[in-house]
């Protein structure tokens, strides 16, 4: 053991029998640093973030999403989609799900015309709950665009 050579040993202190007032004034200062400017976030990560009052009261997850592309093309989970099979892919959709609810995502160059026809077969097919989410446009950065 390298404390032989040394003889180590023999220069250590005996172990306390009873803490002292320290060891007191060490668990308090610790506490009230935790107390003070520990986050519960940290502290217990399994508590959930507080919720504003009503913000997911109407919240309804969608079942079925379409991706519309500046280009015009339609993404499915299916993969891509002529416009034409559109019709018949919503009432497959339909067939499928217990509460139909659509969400149509749209590229930042998708034009507005044909996310409104896509909406209104989407009514007309039997959709309930339809959302539309669309991508923030790239800021202007100045210069010719």
């Amino acid at each position: 053991m390298i404390t032989r050579p040394l003889d180590l040993a023999s220069r250590l202190q005996p172990e306390p029998r009873n803490f002292d007032a320290l060891f007191y004034v060490n668990i308090a200062v610790v506490a009230l640093f935790f107390m003070l400017f520990g986050s519960r976030f940290v502290l217990a990560p399994g508590i959930q973030l507080p919720v504003i009052a009503g913000s997911r009261a109407g919240a309804i997850p969608a079942e079925t999403v379409i991706r519309v592309l500046g280009s015009g093309q339609l993404l499915t989970a299916d993969g891509l989609l002529p416009a034409a099979q559109l019709p018949r892919w919503l009432k497959d959709q339909i067939r499928l799900r217990k509460r139909p609810s659509l969400l149509i995502e749209a590229d930042t160059r998708a034009q507005t015309g044909a996310l409104m026809r896509i909406v209104d077969l989407a009514r007309n097919v039997g959709f309930i709950d339809i959302s539309m989410a669309a991508d923030e446009p790239a800021t202007y950065s100045g210069g010719i665009p």
